[in-house]
């Protein structure tokens, strides 16, 4: 007997995968229409094998016969950890059959797009089939707002199975009481934004084409470009002025979007994670200002990039390592805290800094304070429970405890240890700034380690912790049964 995965686990699990991989299979079929305007008909098949295969198997496993009130979060957990490597599975197909790459390279670059890292393996990014980059682009649109959130909020109706699934990928906030109409207005305001995003880029002058594209990538928080020179290819301040204001926005909860609308946008400067984000941008500026010779334009672009995790630059990756030690750490500070929980956005995200900072605080009064006063945390006149106060310390605990890992790794293959540091907070803050170690040339097991640091920085730790165990368990049994 498994002790805490038994086969009716396992039933509910694939069922609820074969959902997500039909979602995957059809979202993969999109970038055709790219390749159809763009004649790039040798490519039709690279997306039409891995879709159907996607589609093929997704559709085997939901003939699966399971009781659907039994849902737990622990499956929730488990259907997003295997979601992710399956998405980024499927992505890397289709690479390999329309270009000539290997499939760690593949696999790491989806790994990258689906988690809206913005790393890549490519170093001629502009050499690729506009298909590839548009499917890179809409990978990174959809893992901005989540994989298995995107899939649920269009192809599972509202129920336990939403709920679950929905909190499986870290998300909390309603902004309607059920999961269901949550889904579609975060869906709403999502469509709405990128809307107005490539619209802007266009007004302002931008090919259609770099319009979606940079939109997609930008809003998700993504980052992955489809120029060598990231946004900095452009050289126009009015195209960085845009991507600094979608970045934000991407930034920023969706419950706190959903208020704006209903308050004319004084919800946004009422919400304390905004806030707080806007004066670490403005304190962080007038620090690397004061203290490297860098164009303002540059310091502030980047500041944002990295605490909206971003990862679009203006400036080449060695420009940003050669400002000096100070812009690099305070990059790497702003890629640990991350924007506002409940957005786009990875790393450790700004509510629980404020939480870890508050619960800091309560312990520090309640030794000074005389015996019998309770201090409670609050945030913004809501009182955190003890329990969340926990799990946030918890996560954050787990959080450097991967860093770390990520970082000895690098070291070990002789990088530099402040770039090392420096590369492995971005990637496990899904971010895509560069102290320029991460490209095709990167050693096999430091790739390995380096996607499975996005892996979990997007899943926020305790999934993949679930699926890891879960898989042991599995193994325990079977290993039992074999010695009777």
């Amino acid at each position: 007997m498994m002790r805490y995965v038994n086969q009716k686990d396992i039933y509910i699990v694939a069922h609820y995968l074969g959902k997500i991989m039909q979602g995957v299979g059809i979202s993969v079929l999109i970038p055709l229409l790219v390749a159809l305007i763009y004649k790039e008909y040798s490519n039709f098949l690279g997306f039409i094998i891995p879709a159907f295969i996607s589609i093929g198997i997704g559709t085997v496993l939901t003939k699966i016969n399971i009781d659907k009130g039994r849902i737990r979060l622990k499956h929730g957990m488990m259907i997003s950890s295997l979601a992710w490597l399956w998405a980024a599975f499927v992505g890397s197909l289709i690479m390999i059959i329309c270009l000539d790459v290997s499939f760690l390279d593949a696999f790491f670059e989806n790994m990258s797009a689906w988690t809206s890292s913005g790393f890549t393996m490519f170093p001629d990014v502009e050499a690729l089939p506009k298909s590839i980059l548009f499917l890179r682009s809409l990978e990174q649109w959809i893992g901005g707002l989540g994989v298995v959130v995107m899939i649920i909020s269009i192809f599972i109706h509202s129920g336990k199975a939403a709920a679950r699934l929905y909190k499986s990928e870290a998300r909390e906030e309603r902004i309607k009481p059920s999961v269901g109409n949550t889904l579609k207005k975060i869906l709403q305001i999502y469509v709405v934004y990128t809307i107005i995003g490539i619209a802007l880029f266009i007004i302002a002058g931008m090919p259609i084409f770099d319009s979606i594209n940079n939109t997609f990538t930008t809003i998700a928080t993504g980052g992955m470009s489809i120029k060598n020179a990231n946004m900095g290819f452009y050289n126009n301040n009015t195209f960085y002025l845009i991507s600094m204001f979608l970045m934000i926005l991407g930034a920023t909860s969706f419950l706190t979007h959903y208020r704006a609308f209903k308050t004319k946008g004084l919800a946004i400067f009422q919400d304390l994670q905004f806030r707080i984000m806007i004066f670490l941008i403005i304190v962080s500026s007038v620090i690397i200002y004061l203290a490297t010779t860098s164009m303002p334009m540059n310091i502030v672009y980047h500041t944002i990039s990295a605490i909206t995790t971003t990862g679009a630059n203006i400036d080449s990756t060695n420009n940003i390592t050669i400002m000096g030690s100070v812009m690099e750490v305070i990059l790497l500070l702003l890629m640990l805290i991350g924007g506002s929980a409940g957005s786009t956005v990875g790393a450790i995200k700004l509510s629980r800094v404020i939480i870890f900072l508050r619960s800091v605080s309560k312990n520090i009064t309640n030794i000074i304070s005389p015996e019998g006063r309770v201090v409670n945390v609050k945030i913004a006149d809501k009182k955190i429970k003890e329990r969340e106060i926990a799990e946030t310390s918890s996560y954050i605990s787990l959080y450097f405890l991967f860093i770390a890992i990520g970082w000895i790794a690098l070291v070990l293959y002789g990088y530099d240890g402040l770039d090392s540091l420096f590369e492995v907070v971005s990637m496990q803050g899904n971010v895509g700034l560069s102290s320029g170690i991460i490209d095709e040339t990167l050693p096999m097991g430091a790739k390995i380690v380096m996607i499975f640091n996005m892996w979990i920085g997007r899943l926020e730790i305790i999934p993949v912790l679930v699926i890891l165990r879960s898989i042991l368990e599995i193994f325990k049994v079977k290993t039992s049964r074999k010695a009777y």
